[in-house]
């Protein structure tokens, strides 16, 4: 078992830090765009989404205190095809959460084996990232419809 590259784990810590930042923002404007019979559910929806990015964020910045290092003070890139399109916030939604799952993984790779607590919190995050974009999954499909949309996240 080698040590814990710790550069690389605080490098990938304020990226999972930046990109849960900008889903508290993304699903906060998000939810100022919600019209129609709809609106009530899906913007309560979007608000509950913005709160878990916020938690995450917070998690990412604990660790990276708790590892001796700085938090980053950027925000990650906000996605926006500045439509009212539930359909499109959506997919946007997914996108973001493609790389929510990627960065989580690229933790998990760097600390299984070097840290018990860092690995569980990656597989942690890993399966509530999975969850959430099964649900936007689901949400994208037409009502009957049982095959993953087009825009699911893969199987790992």
């Amino acid at each position: 078992m080698s040590e814990l590259d710790q550069k690389r784990v605080v490098e990938v810590l304020n990226q999972i830090l930046e990109s849960e930042l900008a889903g508290v923002v993304r699903y906060t404007h998000y939810s100022f765009l919600v019209f129609g019979f709809g609106r009530i559910p899906i913007v309560s929806w979007l608000r509950e989404q913005a709160d878990e990015s916020l938690l995450h964020a917070q998690q990412a910045g604990e660790w990276i205190t708790t590892l001796g290092a700085y938090p980053s003070l950027e925000i990650g890139p906000l996605l926006d095809s500045h439509t009212f399109d539930i359909g499109s916030i959506l997919r946007e939604s997914l996108e973001a959460e493609k790389v929510a799952l990627s960065l989580y993984r690229d933790l998990l790779e760097l600390v299984q084996d070097q840290s018990v607590a860092l690995e569980e919190y990656a597989r942690q995050l890993i399966h509530v990232e999975e969850l959430h974009a099964g649900e936007v999954d689901k949400m994208l499909r037409r009502p009957g419809a049982v095959a993953k949309s087009r825009d699911a996240v893969p199987d790992t």
